[in-house]
């Protein structure tokens, strides 16, 4: 790689560096300056948990914490939240009867897709003047960095 090259490869880096950072700011912004409720009726860690959970049906938490790539101590405390509110059940564990599954409860995917589909209004709103093309060139790359991130994590 040519000295070139290489200033290049860090002014790109650098650049995403700043993009993912303001991504996430952004995004905190928009989520909180939003006046539709429905953005509101579920935190960020629920949502997350009962969007997983909707997509891949109910596991445990140790599957769950690992899936998200957080703590275990961290996901039982948030279940047990979401327990509290009405939005998961527990269950035997069918593989082992020792241990428990977290499943949504009807109230809790009703929350998450009020959640998921005022999200994607907004999205669909802020990317109207984008292509076809572009919208799916964002969704896969979005798609990548987070398998990245997440891989990454796992080495860890």
């Amino acid at each position: 790689m040519s000295e070139d090259d290489s200033t290049d490869t860090e002014a790109t880096l650098g650049r995403i560096e700043t993009e993912v950072a303001m991504l996430m700011r952004f995004g905190e912004a928009t989520r909180r300056a939003t006046g539709t409720a429905e953005h509101r009726v579920l935190d960020r860690a629920a949502y997350v948990i009962l969007r997983h959970l909707a997509d891949a049906g109910p596991q445990n938490v140790s599957a769950l914490a690992a899936r998200l790539n957080l703590d275990g101590s961290t996901v039982t405390r948030q279940v047990s939240a979401l327990q509290r509110d009405g939005l998961i059940v527990r269950a035997p564990d069918p593989a082992d009867g020792r241990g428990t599954v977290i499943s949504p409860t009807p109230a809790g995917l009703q929350r998450m897709a009020a959640v998921q589909a005022a999200r994607t209004r907004l999205y669909g709103d802020m990317l109207a003047e984008w292509s076809t093309e572009d919208r799916a060139t964002l969704a896969a790359l979005l798609g990548r960095l987070n398998q990245a991130l997440l891989s990454r994590n796992r080495r860890r």
